[in-house]
């Protein structure tokens, strides 16, 4: 079976004091080489196995044993009947969170040393042999630095991991190295298909961790072109016309967001990893980008500016997203409390739907998902969304902002109050509250998603070209 890979995506990270209530995040754009790939969100039970479990991939027969006992988790699944595969996303009991992955490439000269292995780990199935099995940011990056050393990986990608204390993102390069780093707590980071990670220290472990052999590789293969340091990006990564169009606009355009005054070129080379924003950042900020198509510059696709600039950059939010997410941990909550993953499926014109991670079940609109259009199923229902909006966007787009902005003021006010509830003393039943609770939230913007799309269905109809006016009696 030829390997399946699910293409472009673009990530952000957020260390614990950079936002605004010291909550750690990671968000990442799932993108996919179709335009339809229908998802859906699980959350997989506590389990404990008689025997150790084998996990097979259906794409490329990447094979491994499972401990008996596996966390709660949640995750973003394709929709498959015979297997779960590119669980993309989830936070587990532990209130550990981890995104995979941010495809990214290494250059030939690096991998004409170490090539990639056509049966190793890919991102099909990392959340599934990872996440059920970490009890902290770090454990993730060495757990799945170990799968790579021993079986070898089959793609370079970014992973990313956060814990209520840690954000480390994580890049494995070629067939069996990789490094991470943790993003500083006052700090953010946007990567977008490319090394990201820069300057590295073996000798600082708390901020990085590494492959054992990755610095003997380097200097046995004289691979260090740099007069000083040790430069990730600039030793394994690629520096090429795609990147410049395809990938470091859109980390210019997200560190144009959380950095306005800076003035930078979008198709530099040196544009940094690690950046202060000039505020504390909120969910809000992030879905802004994940959900942006360069607005209020000439590159916008549904923009004013010329046909060459609109079509010069690939933007963050395409048709072909499939999910977006946001893994927010927070602090001076309870444990049972502390995960909340905000789910968008569809990308662009979707809002961002609060899940509580310590939850029995998922709403069935999220977790049951036909290969076909059906507008009971939440995929399918913010799929249709850009067909509605995107001929008459200049028309629509302050009706659809409303839409999502009022949304996103209603999941803030069901947050508070339920997390007010499941404080309460004695409180036994937490994990049927927020299940609850996020039924509502999934249920309510069901409703008026279907609401605003028949009001934009009824207006487009009077915006049609097919039209012609001569006499007012004709």
């Amino acid at each position: 079976m030829p390997h399946r890979k699910h293409g472009a995506c673009t990530t952000i990270l957020v260390g614990k004091g950079a936002t605004l209530d010291g909550s750690t995040m990671i968000a990442r754009n799932g993108d996919s080489y179709d335009v339809l790939v229908p998802k859906k969100v699980v959350v997989h039970p506590h389990q404990l196995l008689d025997h150790e479990d084998t996990c097979v991939s259906p794409n490329n027969r990447f094979t491994i044993s499972l401990p008996k006992e596996r966390y709660r988790y949640t995750a973003i699944p394709d929709r498959e009947e015979r297997y779960l595969t590119f669980e993309d996303a989830g936070i587990n009991e532990k209130n550990v969170g981890m995104s995979a992955t941010e495809s990214i490439y290494a250059n030939p000269r690096v991998l004409g040393y170490d090539p990639l292995v056509e049966n190793g780990i890919a991102e099909d199935c990392m959340v599934t042999v990872v996440l059920p099995y970490i009890d902290s940011a770090r454990d993730g990056v060495r757990r799945l630095g170990e799968i790579v050393e021993k079986y070898g990986a089959a793609e370079s990608n970014g992973v990313l991991f956060s814990d209520k204390d840690e954000v480390w993102y994580m890049e494995i390069a070629t067939g069996h190295l990789w490094a991470a780093q943790r993003i500083p707590d006052d700090s953010y980071a946007v990567v977008a298909n490319q090394m990201a990670i820069q300057e590295i220290d073996p000798d600082d472990k708390d901020r990085f961790m590494l492959a054992p052999d990755l610095i003997d590789f380097i200097d046995r293969h004289h691979l260090n072109a740099g007069p000083e340091g040790i430069n990730f990006r600039q030793i394994f990564g690629t520096r090429t016309v795609q990147d410049r169009h395809y990938n470091t606009p859109r980390v210019w355009y997200g560190q144009k967001v959380l950095n306005p005054e800076l003035e930078q070129d979008p198709m530099s080379d040196q544009l940094p990893f690690i950046r202060k924003a000039s505020r504390r950042i909120g969910v809000e900020d992030i879905s802004y980008i994940l959900s942006s198509h360069y607005q209020e510059t000439p590159y916008d696709p549904l923009g004013s500016g010329s046909e060459a600039d609109r079509t010069r950059f690939r933007a963050i939010s395409l048709n072909r997203t499939q999910d977006s997410h946001i893994l927010q941990i927070r602090p001076k909550r309870s444990d049972a409390l502390a995960g909340i993953q905000w789910i968008q499926l569809a990308g662009t014109f979707a809002p961002y739907v609060p899940f509580y991670t310590n939850i029995t079940s998922v709403p069935e609109n999220y977790a049951v998902t036909p290969m076909k259009l059906s507008l009971d199923s939440a995929y399918w229902l913010y799929k249709t969304i850009p067909v509605i909006v995107e001929p008459h966007y200049q028309a629509f787009y302050k009706e659809v902002m409303d839409y999502k902005d009022q949304l996103h003021s209603f999941f803030l006010g069901q947050i508070e109050k339920t997390d007010q509830k499941a404080a309460e003393p004695e409180r036994t039943d937490v994990p049927e509250l927020l299940t609850k609770a996020t039924a509502l939230c999934a249920e309510t913007a069901l409703d008026r998603t279907r609401a605003l799309l028949q009001k934009l269905t009824m207006d487009a109809m009077s915006l049609s070209k097919l039209t012609f006016r001569m006499d007012k009696n004709l």
